[in-house]
């Protein structure tokens, strides 16, 4: 009751951090590798900083990266106003969500591609809470990755945190990237 009240000391920290938090948990022997990274992407800035993250650090080799993406009905109203990476005007060749998505996940990990990763991605409709949750269990995934968007305490109450909420649940590390 009382972390219900409070909250937990991860989840503030998490929640008011102004730089990148790890949540660290571990249900692999240390030191094993490859390793799977999953990554929440909705081709926002704030997931291209994730895969920036990922793309700049060193892995071992065979290490996977699996990009997930969660169409939910908030997530295609604000894709109607978001343009790909690189793009200047209203050359958006695909009207449907879904093929949106796939040119983004696409554009946005170009910075995965130079690294010696397997790069994999998947789209499915949900709730991104969920989906990111479901996904990087049934993957099982080292350490899934997610970026911030910076929500007031008022958004967060209103809309729900999905950095947070993956955070709190994730039987894995989640890390939430803040960009610089």
């Amino acid at each position: 009751m009382s972390r219900l009240v409070l909250g937990s000391v991860s989840q503030k920290i998490l929640n008011e951090a102004q730089c990148t938090v790890r949540v660290g948990r571990s249900h692999r022997p240390p030191n094993a590798a490859p390793v799977r990274l999953l990554i929440g992407v909705d081709g926002s800035p704030d997931a291209a900083a994730a895969v920036h993250a990922v793309a700049a650090r060193t892995w071992p080799v065979g290490s996977a990266v699996r990009l997930v993406t969660a169409l939910d009905a908030r997530m295609c109203t604000a894709l109607a106003f978001q343009r790909l990476p690189g793009q200047t005007g209203t050359e958006r060749s695909d009207t449907d969500e879904s093929g949106w998505m796939a040119e983004t996940l696409d554009a946005i990990a170009a910075p995965l591609y130079k690294r010696d990763l397997a790069i994999s991605s998947i789209i499915t409709a949900g709730d991104p809470k969920q989906v990111l949750l479901d996904a990087a269990e049934h993957w099982e995934a080292d350490t899934l990755f997610v970026g911030a968007r910076g929500l007031s305490r008022a958004e967060r109450f209103m809309l729900g945190s999905v950095s947070a909420a993956v955070a709190a649940r994730a039987y894995c590390s989640v890390e939430v990237v803040r960009a610089a």
